[in-house]
Order: structure tokens, then C-alpha cells, then sequence
């Protein structure tokens, strides 16, 4: 006999929530493992569910729009037996190894039809659930009941969840109540705080024609995250110049052996790889401020986020122990991890633990900007087009023309002071001035 088996949401990673963006398939439908049955958006990327059996679409628990958690059903298959028996045996397996007393079947009453439930396969390590007893806590005045991300956020801020109340389900502390806190504790006064920070509310039709258009929900949640990090970060920019033309040399010289083995070595590329070995000779930069004030953590990999520009906004994945890499696999991966992020391809895991981050304009223009950092990390490099410029050479006693690539570092001033920013900027200009630094 067909057996029926519920395909639930796994988990996510720190989300609490994500958005049901795209339902692949309906009632009635096949499907066979690993299709493709709904796509889910996180804050920060896009998540492809898989089916994890083989069978026949019974029902669909989900629709385009709907918001879903860790748990949620998103449909009911019907399996062929063959394909029920490894379900079967596990449902055994976790009944034998149910406590005596459990409520699940009770002395007099039939059991209950068993419906196994599968989850596709997990993207990222989770914090442990809450217990049911911290919901109890946030009644009491005990534990705040709230979900990791909101916890993380609390940290970052500074605040004492104990502080925030909680407009969630049973009390539950959401990510509103954690800015209203801070905004309460740093004015006194969160009404007056929202009507300064909110947007203006004008009728801009009186004026001409308008459109209203949504912003993507990455583009929503970045402007969150910046606005966040704007206002907690007293943010300093140092501008710099690295004189590179050795290195364009260089890698000119090599575009074309490099191209036929299908790697393209950017600008990008060599600034990366350059950023990597200053980072480790300035720990400070590779940095977070600790909860309080009063230490750092000084992180001793160098993973680096580097911003992708994409229809739905900018991401920011990350490159994983930069300074061990040479320059061919920087190359591969972060042409791989660029398609990825405009195809929507990126998962949890591809933007977490970056120590720094670069934001390259120099393919658009510019000679110069204010790259935000992104907070907790205390440093972000932002790099322009580059230039070319009359340098004054003083062997010839002549103006020569040099090859400039334009540095904007924006730095935590909490961690990192002036004097520090601008060695950090020398050395990596000194760094990118001749290929043969990037090997030693």
C-alpha cells in the first residue's frame, strides 16, 4: 500500500524566519529525490529545498508569500512501499526509544495513524532549541524567550534582553522589540526616536506622476543592517593610492595563458590576496569588540567578505583562509561564488565568519568612497577604478605615467585609531607594488 510521509521546513541557520518565494510543484505532480520542490529567501540568500523521497504530491502546506520557520509543513507525499519501509523502521525506532508515560498513546485509547515526517537535508549548525522552560521564563522575569538571531542581535547591540519586551507569541522577543529597546535606552523616548529615524510621509503625487516600487527583501534587510551598523560604528575613512603598474604588467602579461585554463585574474583578484597577508601582519584589523567594551577578539583566520552586485542587491559572501590561497584558486572561487550569489544560489553557510570585507567599484567607476563597515567586523576596503596618473620620478628628474588603484578603508574607530589605518593602507600599498610581495 502507497505509505504518505510529510516533507517539513529544515534548519536554517540563524534565520528565524524565511520567505516562501517559489512553490515548484502542486497536488497530483511526481516527484523524484533531490527535485526541486520550493525555494525559500532568507535575509541573506536564497535556499532551493529538495524533495528527500520519491513519490507523489498528495497536499501543499505552503503558498508564495507565506512566511515559514524550522518545523513547517510544506507538503504530504505519498510513497510507494519500498520507499516507506526505511521511514517505518525509524518511526519504530524512535517510539521504542520513547520514555514510559509519554503521552503519545495512552492506556485505553487505539493509536493513531503514524505520518513520518522528513525534513530535506540541513544547511548550517543551529543553536539548540529553547526550552519550553525559558518560554515560561519570560512571563516570570527569568529567561528572555527569544530566537539566536534576535540573541546574536542583542549581543551586538549591547542590550540586556532582559531589558526588551517581548511582542512575539507567548512574550517572544523579536528583532522590532530588540531597536525599540536600544532606542528607548539611548533617548529615553522611542516614539520620538521613530518619528526621526522613519521616513518622511509626503504626498509625492501632488508634485507629478509616481510609482511605487517594492524593494527586494535583500535590499530591505541590508538597509536594516546598514542603518544598524551606520548608527552603532563611528565610522572613519582613510583614502589612499597604490601605485600598481608593475602589477598590471604582470598580470596583463598573463591574461591570455591564464584565460585558456579559464581563469580570469581581476584587479579583485591580486587586492584580495594583497588584503590577506596585510591582515595578518595588522591582527587588530582582523578584529571584533567583545560584549561590554572593554576587549577584542582577535581572530586568527583570514576569511574576507567580498561584495557582489546582483539584480536583487548587494551580497556579501565570503572567501574562506585567503592568505593560504594563491591567486588561480582566489580567482576560480570568487568568479564561483559571483555566479552563485546572481544565479541566488548562495546558502547561510557561504556568508558566515569574515574577519574584513572589500567592495570593489572599480569596474563601474569612481576615484573615490565611504564603504560601510560591517559590523562586528572593524575594517572594510573599498577600491575605485583604476587610474593613470603623472607620477614624478626622481632618477629621471621627469613626470612618468603610473598606474593607480584608489583605496577608501573604512575603519571602527572604537578599535582601530588613525595612526594604524594609515599604516594599514601603506603596507598594502606597498604590498600590491610589485606581483613578487603577493608570493613571499
Amino acid at each position: 500500500m502507497p505509505h504518505q510521509v510529510e516533507v517539513r521546513v529544515p534548519d536554517v541557520g540563524e534565520a528565524e524566519q524565511v520567505e516562501v518565494i517559489e512553490v515548484l510543484v502542486a497536488a497530483g505532480d511526481r516527484v523524484a529525490v533531490d527535485d526541486v520542490i520550493v525555494t525559500l529567501e532568507s535575509d541573506k540568500a536564497t535556499l532551493e529545498l529538495p524533495s528527500p523521497r520519491a513519490g507523489v504530491v498528495q497536499s501543499v502546506g505552503v503558498a508564495v508569500g507565506d512566511e515559514v520557520v524550522e518545523g513547517t509543513l510544506l507538503l504530504v507525499l505519498e510513497v510507494e512501499p519500498d520507499e516507506a519501509t526505511a521511514d517505518a523502521a525509524a518511526a519504530a525506532t524512535t517510539e521504542a526509544e520513547e520514555p514510559a508515560g509519554g503521552d503519545a498513546v495512552r492506556a485505553g485509547a487505539a493509536p493513531a495513524p503514524h505520518v513520518p515526517s522528513v525534513t530535506p537535508p540541513t544547511f548550517t549548525p543551529q543553536a539548540p532549541p529553547v526550552p519550553a522552560s525559558a518560554a515560561r521564563g519570560a512571563a516570570s522575569g527569568e529567561r528572555p524567550h527569544a530566537g539566536p538571531q534576535v540573541r546574536r542581535m542583542a549581543r551586538e547591540l549591547g542590550l540586556d534582553l532582559a531589558a526588551a519586551s517581548g511582542s512575539g507569541p507567548h512574550g517572544r522577543i523579536l528583532e522590532d522589540d530588540v531597536r525599540a529597546a536600544v532606542r528607548t535606552a539611548l533617548s529615553g523616548t522611542a516614539a520620538r526616536d521613530r518619528a526621526a529615524l522613519a521616513a518622511p510621509n509626503v504626498d509625492y503625487a501632488k508634485y507629478g506622476e509616481v510609482e511605487e516600487v517594492e524593494l527586494s527583501r535583500i535590499r530591505r534587510v541590508s538597509a536594516r543592517n546598514l542603518a544598524r551598523s551606520w548608527a552603532l560604528v563611528p565610522h572613519v575613512t582613510q583614502h589612499d593610492e597604490a601605485d600598481v603598474t608593475e602589477l598590471e604588467a604582470f598580470r596583463k602579461a598573463r591574461a591570455a595563458e591564464l584565460a585558456e585554463e579559464g581563469v580570469r585574474l581581476s584587479p579583485l583578484v591580486f587586492a584580495l590576496k594583497a588584503t590577506a597577508l596585510v591582515l595578518r601582519r595588522f591582527p587588530r584589523m582582523r578584529s571584533s569588540l567583545l560584549e561590554g567594551g572593554e576587549r577584542i577578539a582577535v581572530k586568527h583566520y583570514v576569511h574576507v567578505g567580498v561584495a557582489v552586485d546582483t539584480e536583487g542587491g548587494l551580497v556579501v559572501p565570503v572567501v574562506r583562509d585567503v592568505d593560504r590561497k594563491g591567486l588561480r584558486t582566489l580567482a576560480r572561487e570568487v568568479a564561483e561564488l559571483a555566479e552563485r550569489a546572481r544565479e541566488r544560489k548562495l546558502r547561510p553557510e557561504h556568508f558566515e565568519g569574515a574577519v574584513f570585507s572589500i567592495s570593489s567599484l572599480g569596474g563601474i567607476g569612481g576615484t573615490a568612497f565611504t564603504p560601510i563597515v560591517n559590523h562586528p567586523e572593524v575594517g572594510i576596503l573599498g577600491l575605485s577604478r583604476l587610474q593613470t596618473k603623472p607620477v614624478w620620478d626622481r632618477e629621471a628628474a621627469a613626470f612618468a605615467p603610473r598606474t593607480v588603484l584608489p583605496l577608501s578603508l573604512s575603519y571602527d574607530h572604537r578599535v582601530i585609531d588613525g595612526a594604524e589605518a594609515v599604516r594599514f593602507t601603506t603596507d598594502l600599498a606597498r604590498t600590491l607594488a610589485h606581483p613578487a610581495n603577493l608570493l613571499l
